[in-house]
């Protein structure tokens, strides 16, 4: 007597977003002005015009780039935009500020492409594990964005949940 195994996490009729699969794949690096601080302390400006015009800035092709200062220095904003100017035509993307805040923008760009209402009235897993880092933050913007449309939304994988939101009934 055999008895027919049944997939009932097949048969529940959940949906399942994994946000490792908007994971961009490109280097991620971080440009200090640490680097054209005069003494570790200023920024001079003809200095650092003369630094933008001749370096090669093709090195930064497709790369996604954090801007920074990691000295304790007054940089003025236009030094950083300057920066930007001249990383933007070769850089996949330029923010400013550390690895992380680089991470989460190109996270939250990813999940705006998403097209939200093809989860409506859905039961949804967002996936919660991955191999590749994603940020809290983008986690948080998801579920943001799903809440309205969905009909249930959970954590975790579709055979060991938690339940998050579940949409009141009418």
């Amino acid at each position: 007597m055999e008895t027919e195994i049944i997939n009932r996490v097949a048969k529940s009729g959940l949906q399942t977003l994994d946000l490792e699969d908007y994971y961009h794949t490109g280097e991620r690096i971080v440009y200090d002005l640490k680097d054209n601080l005069y003494m570790g302390l200023i920024l001079k400006e003809k200095d650092f015009r003369d630094f933008l015009k001749s370096h090669d800035w093709s090195q930064y092709a497709g790369k996604n780039v954090a801007i920074t200062c990691s000295e304790d220095a007054i940089v003025p904003t236009w030094a950083y935009m300057l920066l930007t100017l001249n990383l933007q035509p070769h850089a996949n993307l330029v923010v400013y500020g550390s690895l992380q805040d680089l991470e989460e923008k190109l996270y939250f760009d990813a999940i705006a492409k998403i097209d939200i209402e093809s989860f409506r009235d859905t039961k949804l897993v967002v996936k919660g594990c991955s191999k590749v880092p994603v940020p809290t933050a983008a986690y948080v913007e998801v579920t943001r964005l799903l809440q309205p449309v969905v009909q249930s939304l959970m954590f975790g994988e579709p055979c060991s949940t938690v339940p998050l939101y579940k949409r009141p009934k009418a």
